[in-house]
Order: C-alpha cells, then structure tokens, then sequence
C-alpha cells in the first residue's frame, strides 16, 4: 500500500475514533451492567420470588387478577398487561393511569401473583440507578433525537474500525501478532496494546456497533408500522369512536390470540386507545418460545366489545430485523457464560478507548514539544534546522 493512501486511512481512522470515542466509551460503561441487570437487580433485593405452589394449581383468570389490581390504585384506566414466563413465571404486570392517553410519567405499574391474585409489589415510577444506566445508553437521556445521534456515532465506529483494520495489516507486517514492545516508550506500548486488543475484539466490536446502529431505528421503524401495516389492520374501524364501558374478556382475549399463533406465548397486552393499540382493539403481542425467536413479535387485534379476533399478521422484515438483532447487542441469548464473555470484550472495549484517546494525546504532546526544539525559543526556525533541511532537500 502507497503512503498516500496508508495516510489518508490513517486520517479516516484518526478522526472517526475522535468524533465518537467519547460516547463509545459512555456506551461501554453504562453497558457493562445492563449486560447483568437481572444479577444485579436478585442482589439488590429487587428481584421478587413468587411464593411456592403446589403442582398442578391453576393460575387464576386474568380478569380475577385485573380487577384486584385496578382497586390498588385509583385510576381510571388500564394501559397495559405483561408476562415474563421465562423470568417471572406466575406473575402477571400491569400499568394503570388516569387515561390510556396519559403519558408515561404518570404511569402506575403493579406486580401481580397470578395464583393468588395479591399484590406482590407496587414499584414507585422513578428512575433508579439501573434505569439511568439504561436511558443514558440507548438514548443520553435526549429522547428520539439522542437514539438517533448514538446511531451516527455508531456508524462513525464503523467506519473507524474498517479503517482500524485497513491500517493493521501493512503496520503489523514488519511484527509478530501479539508483540508488545516494552522495551520501547510508554507511548509505543500502549500503541501495541491498542492494535492487539483492536484486533481481537474486531468481531465482537463489529456486531455489537451494527446491531448498535439497528436498535437506534426502532422507533421510526415502529411509526412507519403503525402508520402502515397497523393503519390496515384496523382499517374497518377508523371512523368508530373509541371503545368505552365495559371490555370483554382479558383472558378471553388472550386464549383467542394464543389459538391463533399456536406454539407463541403472549408477551403483553395494550389495551384500547394506547400507543400500540387502536382504539377498539385489544393488541395482543406475541412471541416465539426460542430464545432467538422470543425476540421476533406477531401481533393480533381482538375486538375489544365481543372479542373475536379482527386481524392477525407478521411484522414486517424492517422490525424482524431490528428485534432478532437485540439479543447480539446484549449477548443477552446464551446465559451467564455468553454475558460473561460479553463483559469481557466491554473491558477490552473500554481499554482500547481509553488508549486510543491517551494515543492522540500523546502524540499531539510529542509533535508540540518537536516544533518547539525545531524553532527555538524566539519562535523562528534555528539557522542549524534551516542548514539540515537544505541538506535533507
């Protein structure tokens, strides 16, 4: 490879990792324990364990369990029912408001024992350490507009690391994979240690940055669902007013949903009038029992007065694309060794930042510290410099 051009990847390389070094680095750390939420969550004492139950003890209705909920609080309407039958098997999590257009903020969440149909607990909505780590790292706090940003400096991470990998071969040529001159300056041995673990974590650096990138779009991905395939689904009743009085069945609805996706759990509910719902359905989302397909959604709309089932559908490959590419960024599919790993290459991750910025840092020092000798201590170019250049020409 000419010199031009090795400099001209070497600027590519240099000023990509500049503009995005920093929020990496903010992603790694705050990814670091959302890798192990749940760990830490069962340490803290948050994690609630279900009373045992003898075998074969049936769950009560849904309904049953519903209305024990909504007298814990005093709202006026249902948002949203959720399982985690992998996690939380027997327990059942309900989000209660004033209105089902209430935003967010004055959401009241329950967690319900589905055999007994008691409160098991009444988390206050506010934001804990945990879910700072999360909001600061899929989107700095900033809404769509920070998911959005962290996606272009993913892209810039992209562009570095193509660039990282570009610039190692004819660098490495002249070394044995894996040197580490330290016998050399401070600055050459954290140049080595940067390349080695570069390289090493290429891979795993290469996936988590893409599907990184995938996860930002999620939610225009969801508006342009909602404003398409959604928009048809409930098509028959866009000039209905919104469902109110008394709704059918919750368990109903959720048996009809189940019969229509043999072999997928439901996963949560949106009641009439939320985000993820019109405002005569009940939104029955599903999912596969697998752990890759647990992350791929089948929605069904059941009428929320008589309950039938009013339309049923894939989503489209856009969204497929974006969840089936969620458990690659978490490393959240393969257990405790997988999260292992993945915390792993996080460190590695980090220390190749840190280096990188330290680098730059140093070299900028070095080159300040070269002129300075070269022009001497009045600002100009020394005659000994001038009479070497000459030579050097």
């Amino acid at each position: 490879m000419k010199a031009k051009t090795i400099k001209k990847w070497f600027d590519v390389h240099k000023w990509t990792s500049l503009i995005c070094t920093v929020f990496l680095l903010m992603l790694c750390l705050t990814g670091l324990p959302l890798i192990f939420y749940e760990e830490i969550d069962h340490l803290l004492g948050r994690e609630l364990e279900l009373p045992a139950v003898a075998p074969g003890t049936p769950a009560i209705s849904k309904d049953v369990v519903l209305e024990e909920a909504v007298k814990q609080v005093p709202v006026k309407a249902v948002k949203y029912v959720s399982w985690d039958l992998k996690e939380h098997p027997g327990q059942m999590f309900v989000v209660v408001a004033d209105s089902s257009e209430a935003p967010v903020q004055a959401d009241h969440y329950l967690t319900m024992n589905e055999y007994t149909a008691k409160v098991m607990a009444t988390p206050p909505n506010e934001m804990d350490f945990m879910l700072v780590m999360y909001y600061l790292h899929v989107e700095m706090l900033a809404g769509i507009p920070g998911k959005l940003f962290l996606g272009l400096m993913g892209l810039l991470f992209i562009v570095a690391i193509v660039s990282g990998v570009v610039l190692y071969g004819p660098i490495m040529r002249r070394f044995d994979f894996g040197m580490i001159r330290t016998e050399k300056s401070l600055r050459l041995r954290w140049l080595d240690l940067h390349n080695l673990l570069g390289i090493v974590t290429l891979a795993w650096a290469s996936v988590v940055g893409l599907t990184g990138v995938i996860n930002t779009l999620v939610d225009p991905a969801l508006d342009r669902w909602k404003a398409s395939q959604l928009a048809e689904m409930v098509a028959g009743y866009k000039d209905k007013p919104k469902v109110t009085g008394t709704l059918s069945s919750l368990d109903a609805a959720v048996k009809t949903a189940k019969a229509a996706a043999p072999g997928m759990d439901v996963s949560f509910v949106a009641y009439p009038g939320t985000l993820y719902s019109s405002k005569y359905h009940y939104a029955v989302y599903m999912t596969g029992t697998t752990p890759l397909t647990s992350r791929i959604i089948k929605p069904a709309l059941i009428d929320a007065k008589t309950g039938e089932l009013t339309a049923i559908r894939d989503l489209p490959w856009y969204l497929k694309t974006i969840f089936i590419s969620q458990p690659f960024h978490f490393g959240d599919y393969g257990g405790m060794p997988m999260k292992v790993l993945w915390a792993i290459f996080d460190i590695a991750t980090i220390i190749v930042l840190i280096s990188g910025i330290y680098l730059w840092l140093a070299r900028r020092k070095s080159r300040s510290a070269q002129l300075k000798r070269l022009t001497g201590e009045s600002g100009s170019l020394t005659l000994s410099t001038v009479h070497e250049n000459a030579e050097k020409k």
